[in-house]
């Protein structure tokens, strides 16, 4: 596996492969898990060439967010990755991503209105702007991405319809602990006591599951449900709850065929986002 942070040496041996080789890219900001090991070994089973990045981006951190304080470990990364069967590891800097000045920005409208955009104003935005770089860099074949984060699947599938980017975007299930919890980088900032609390998410997300399958398909009932599970465990704080649905994320009164639940709650000071789709 090699290991590049400039962008010209990237194109460098990229450049060769298109046409004759399936190129597979993950995009990550690093701090690995089994989450990030599954799109690479799924990309390593169904491409020639994996790239992976790792760039934790300034851009899709607010103000108030935890940029400085987002986990970092770039070492163990590069072995982890490896061993996956990458083959080549991409860690650009913020000043080669974003020469100064830098003018130009990627906005996806009217999906990204609605919860982690409206909770996180420029998230969506700095997440665009960079999967557009990367991508326009790579030039991948396919892009591997994890459904934990829903709402940025859809955004990122409408950016790459719009501008038409040639990659086929594949989006791999949710990888949990065996709690339930969703495998997160921002999970190694819990505490003993919050990662004991942090499987109230998809506990709460499983019983409105069970609700649907025993016959209850409004919204207002389930999303009660839900609220006061959550609200029960006294070091969770609800941002939002949401039933969706699934391809505008717009809010529905009641499940027709499917829909998506999506979560974000505060468990101390650290932020989870969970989500769960239902088909009826």
């Amino acid at each position: 596996m090699k290991t590049l942070s400039n962008i010209k040496a990237v194109q460098k041996i990229l450049a060769p492969l298109r046409g004759k080789k399936r190129i597979g890219f993950v995009p990550t900001m690093g701090a690995f898990h089994e989450g990030h090991l599954a799109l690479m070994r799924r990309a390593e089973r169904e491409c020639d060439f994996v790239v992976v990045s790792l760039f934790v981006n300034p851009l899709q951190f607010g103000p108030k967010e935890d940029f400085a304080a987002y986990p970092r470990s770039v070492p163990s990364d590069r072995k982890m990755a490896q061993e996956a069967g990458v083959d080549l590891l991409w860690t650009p800097t913020a000043e080669e991503i974003y020469p100064s000045p830098y003018r130009t920005f990627v906005d996806v409208e009217e999906i990204t209105r609605r919860w982690e955009g409206a909770v996180r104003p420029g998230h969506f935005r700095g997440v665009a702007t960079v999967v557009a770089k990367l991508l326009q860099v790579v030039q991948p074949d396919r892009a591997y991405f994890g459904q934990k984060d829903y709402q940025q699947t859809r955004v990122l599938r409408q950016m790459v319809k719009d501008l038409h980017f040639p990659v086929s975007i594949r989006i791999l299930p949710t990888v949990r602990e065996k709690d339930g919890v969703a495998m997160s980088s921002r999970n190694q900032r819990l505490s003993p006591a919050e990662r004991a609390a942090a499987p109230i998410l998809f506990r709460a997300l499983t019983q409105a599951e069970t609700r649907v399958r025993q016959g209850i398909h409004e919204s207002r009932p389930l999303l009660k449900e839900v609220a006061a599970l959550i609200q029960s465990e006294p070091l969770a704080r609800i941002d939002y709850i949401a039933l969706c649905d699934p391809a505008s994320l717009e809010p529905i009164e009641k499940i027709q065929k499917e829909a998506v639940f999506l979560l974000a709650v505060k468990i101390g000071s650290v932020r989870l986002i969970d989500n769960l789709l239902i088909r009826i």
